[in-house]
């Protein structure tokens, strides 16, 4: 039997008439802010189906860009934020494409990374695309996220150093362009790594990027 969130149940506490359009809205920027993991001064939101075409009535444009300043889904500054925000260049398009999910947006951060993501109702979300490689990431667990040059012993390497820290993984996804190429590996973790497993995995060759992202309250 499949198990259901508390979120399946009620709707989240949240600044916003709708758990999709609103509360999955303010996830989807906190886990793309979590994912980036570093100031930033422009981003570009394109919202695609139902987020572009309802979404505007529901402050999902409002929630996408708290939730990328770091605001909670019940921060009553939501509702006002295009008069908080200073500082940062942000513009908004709007797409039918009907091969993506209803409520799904791209978020373009600094012109350098691209996070795609869908609000999957009742305030559950779920990025589904990094930068072009596919990605599975729901929020629930923390997660060690890595961009690498893609070669043997690489995962064993990785698992290995979280091994020694006694961090059990709970699911490990990996993709790549081409083969020798650029990869990137998810790993979900039931507690996230400490600081000291993280700088080691930032000294292995070939890697890239790294971030030690938490998972959503």
């Amino acid at each position: 039997m499949e198990q259901k969130s508390i979120f399946s149940v009620i709707s989240p506490i949240m600044a916003g008439p709708s758990s999709s359009h609103t509360a999955g809205a303010v996830r989807l920027g906190l886990m793309a802010r979590n994912i980036y993991n570093k100031p930033f001064k422009k981003v570009k939101f394109i919202l695609y189906n139902s987020f572009a075409t309802t979404g505007f009535g529901h402050g999902t444009d409002k929630g996408l860009l708290a939730g990328l300043l770091g605001y909670s889904v019940d921060d009553a500054d939501i509702k006002r934020i295009f008069d908080i925000v200073k500082g940062i260049d942000y513009s908004y398009e709007y797409v039918e494409d009907m091969s993506r999910h209803p409520n799904s947006v791209d978020f373009i951060i600094d012109d350098n990374m691209t996070i795609s993501g869908d609000s999957i109702g009742a305030g559950e979300i779920r990025i589904s695309n990094i930068n072009g490689f596919s990605a599975d990431i729901d929020g629930k667990y923390d997660t060690l996220i890595l961009s690498y040059r893609d070669k043997p012993g690489m995962i064993s390497k990785v698992s290995n150093l979280i091994q020694k820290q006694k961090v059990n993984i709970a699911s490990l996804h990996c993709d790549r362009d081409s083969k020798g190429g650029v990869a990137t590996m998810y790993v979900a973790l039931d507690i996230p790594v400490g600081d000291e497993v993280l700088g080691q995995i930032k000294q292995i060759k070939d890697v890239f990027y790294t971030a030690n992202v938490r998972k959503l309250k």
